[in-house]
């Protein structure tokens, strides 16, 4: 069900978008050679504890998860894309990390994710990176009443089949509320002018996420990190989007 938040609940859902952005800022200052993963896990547990809000990920356990998640953060290295589990793994010269982040605050849920070069970059990254951001920006750009689901999801493929990349559609964005996942959901791939018709108040994550030479993955023995099926690297952006009278409203904003 589609649920369409009011201008006071949106409001009031600020707050968990400006905490998952402060998590992912400080994250991505804390990503550098040296650095454990599981260090990064435990950064972003102590501010969950500090700020009294909730995680979205420990007891999370969907169908395609082996078991609950456990930990905080989704932190997925190289050709690892998505649902990265924390372990014990120090960052190595040239890791392409993406951090994925979701938080419950005062009952709201906001959710991000973001991807970085740690120490020296290789320029593919830094294209794969800077792509992946433009198709997250073309699809924000494209949140606004009166287009329609697929105008969203076109503006993402757009800029992924311009720099050459596949697109995978089993994992896309999502409606955000109460819950961390809800209707819709918002491929990385479609049709302009079809599916739901964008109104105020509808909330949702808008995540393109790319992978550098293929867009089949598997997933790992862990159960539940997702990984190229050829090797190649992925990266991964997302943010929390309100669709207002105004247009969209980034509420996990990093600026």
């Amino acid at each position: 069900m589609i649920e369409l938040r009011t201008p006071t609940q949106i409001e009031q859902m600020r707050p968990a978008g400006r905490f998952v952005a402060d998590v992912l800022l400080a994250l991505r200052e804390k990503a550098d050679v040296g650095v454990n993963l599981l260090e990064l896990d435990e950064l972003a547990h102590q501010m969950i504890k500090d700020r009294g809000a909730e995680s979205c990920y420990i007891d999370y356990h969907p169908s395609f998860g082996a078991m609950p998640f456990g930990k905080v953060l989704c932190t997925s290295v190289n050709d690892a894309v998505l649902h990265g589990l924390p372990h014990d793994y120090v960052l190595r010269d040239g890791d392409l990390l993406s951090v994925d982040f979701a938080a419950s605050v005062d009952g709201w849920v906001s959710d991000s994710a973001l991807s970085v070069v740690v120490g020296t970059p290789r320029q593919e990254d830094l294209d794969l990176i800077d792509t992946t951001t433009r198709a997250l920006d073309a699809g924000i750009a494209a949140a606004r009443p009166g287009n329609r689901l697929g105008d969203i999801s076109h503006a993402i493929a757009e800029v992924a089949r311009a720099a050459g990349l596949r697109i995978n559609t089993q994992f896309g964005g999502h409606g955000v509320g109460r819950t961390m996942h809800g209707d819709p959901h918002v491929p990385n791939d479609g049709r302009p002018g079809r599916g739901f018709k964008l109104q105020p108040g509808l909330v949702i994550a808008i995540e393109p996420w790319f992978l550098q030479t293929t867009d089949e993955i598997y997933t790992d023995e862990d159960g539940w990190t997702l990984r190229s099926k050829d090797g190649s690297r992925g990266a991964h952006m997302e943010h929390t989007v309100a669709i207002t009278e105004d247009g969209p409203l980034v509420l996990t904003a990093r600026d």
